[in-house]
């Protein structure tokens, strides 16, 4: 395998601006707060200066005073120093070189361009050697080459283990104000346009892997659209991707447009509209052409082709995916239930790195129609294991008008939420009409006793 050798010293920095820093710090230390955001200990690649900037940092977390005499205490005590001589005499030639409030900026700036090119260099060398193996294949180097440099670029580079401190703060910041304004606190994600399902599920969280698992006519494509024209209008500005495996471009706005305009589907399909529906065509037209629904029906897409086109959207809320089972890794391995298990926790990992909710839609074996009950059960997940596992929330729908031909509640449909790592499962109520391929909210839970 080629290799690039290339020395820490070759590397670029500057260690001016490393030693102004720290010093700058030491001597006023309100002026970390101006950096403190800004630079990590990654970004002073002199070693010493890491660790001095790493104790900086914990007394920071700790709420202890930051003074040359606590700065040299707690780096022989960490061994950033070999002896107290050594720490004292060199903190001490740090602090002569202090500046004026108004340059430390400047001098993290420079910190942060050399951190940026030694990032670049370092990924480069990754690149190259890892293309030079000739082990991987073009399609999955191709997403790994794209990923390191748009991780660099959004500052999501691994940069070492970051003490919890900092969050731990920020939690307590969010907690103290929650409790002045609890209302605020019912909801953390995007609307999904279903308050009821909301409730449970806290809304549509960021880096969540949301799975909704139904039998074929229970309606899930449906649901899933509705969920993403209701985020994309609650939340304006926010963009809604949704990837159609199955149906093309013009079958999913046809069935947006069926939906907001309440205009029966068999019409849209015939163009047989009455005029007093025209009204109601045209305002579900303007509304959906105002929000920020984007729409790819490129068949076998893989989860590298899509993070591709996702990483190019900015403020991107929700990723749709329709359905799981036409989806490929691109590769043939023959076993399409390792495969699967390839495919959801890629998927996992694509809604952590975006920091966006994924919704994935799924199907459900055939268990389901020779059992009494055919309510779905996490089992009943086709191709299963990995897809409950990696899933944060799974949502199960349910109409049991579809298999019996009472006339009551035939528009009742039940969104059983299996899974839910932010809260208990349970199981609320939609109503479904299936002309307009709509669910709307009917704000009822479910009650194990039937009260």
């Amino acid at each position: 395998m080629a290799e690039l050798n290339i020395s820490e010293s070759e590397l670029p920095f500057n260690i001016d601006a490393e030693q102004i820093v720290l010093g700058s710090i030491m001597v006023e230390p309100d002026l970390l707060s101006k950096v403190l955001d800004k630079l990590t200990p990654e970004h002073f690649h002199i070693k010493l200066h890491n660790g001095i900037y790493g104790v900086i940092q914990k007394l920071f977390v700790s709420g202890e005073d930051i003074n040359i005499v606590q700065v040299t205490e707690n780096c022989i005590r960490q061994s950033v120093f070999e002896t107290q001589d050594e720490a004292r005499t060199y903190l001490f030639k740090l602090a002569e070189l202090s500046v004026e409030k108004s340059s430390i900026e400047s001098y993290a700036e420079i910190l942060d361009e050399k951190f940026l090119m030694r990032q670049l260099i370092l990924a480069s060398k990754d690149i190259y050697e890892k293309a030079s193996s000739g082990t991987e294949e073009p399609g999955a180097m191709l997403d790994y080459a794209e990923k390191r440099i748009y991780d660099i670029r959004n500052e999501k580079d691994i940069k070492g283990l970051v003490h919890i401190g900092p969050t731990i703060r920020d939690k307590l910041r969010y907690l103290a104000h929650i409790a002045e304004h609890p209302e605020e606190a019912q909801q953390r994600g995007l609307s999904s346009g279903f308050p009821s399902l909301d409730r449970y599920i806290f809304g549509l969280n960021p880096s969540d892997l949301i799975l909704i698992a139904a039998r074929p006519g229970m309606g899930k494509t449906s649901f899933a659209m509705n969920i993403a024209v209701n985020a994309a209008r609650i939340q304006p500005g926010k963009k809604v991707a949704v990837f159609s495996l199955e149906m093309s471009r013009e079958q999913i706005v046809e069935r947006m447009l069926s939906s907001e305009g309440h205009i029966p589907s068999d019409a849209m399909k015939t163009g047989r509209i009455e005029r007093s529906m025209w009204r109601s065509l045209n305002e579900a037209a303007e509304m959906l052409n105002m929000v920020e629904i984007y729409v790819d029906d490129t068949a076998n897409i893989t989860i590298g082709e899509m993070k591709a086109k996702l990483r190019r959207m900015n403020d991107l809320g929700l990723v749709v995916i329709d359905y799981l089972q036409l989806m490929t890794t691109g590769k043939h391995s023959g076993n399409r239930v390792a495969e699967v298990s390839e495919l959801t926790r890629n998927l996992k990992i694509m809604a952590k790195e975006l920091n966006v909710p994924v919704i994935t839609l799924s199907q459900l074996s055939r268990g389901t129609e020779s059992r009494e009950d055919k309510r779905p059960m996490l089992s009943d997940l086709r191709e299963s294991g990995s897809i409950e596992q990696d899933a944060d929330i799974v949502l199960f729908l349910y109409r049991d008008a579809y298999y019996n031909d009472a006339e009551e509640n035939v528009d009742r449909s039940e969104c059983i939420i299996a899974k839910n790592r932010h809260g208990e499962t349970t199981k609320v109520y939609l109503r479904w009409d299936g002309q307009f391929t709509r669910f709307t909210d009917v704000e009822q839970r479910y009650d194990e006793q039937g009260h």
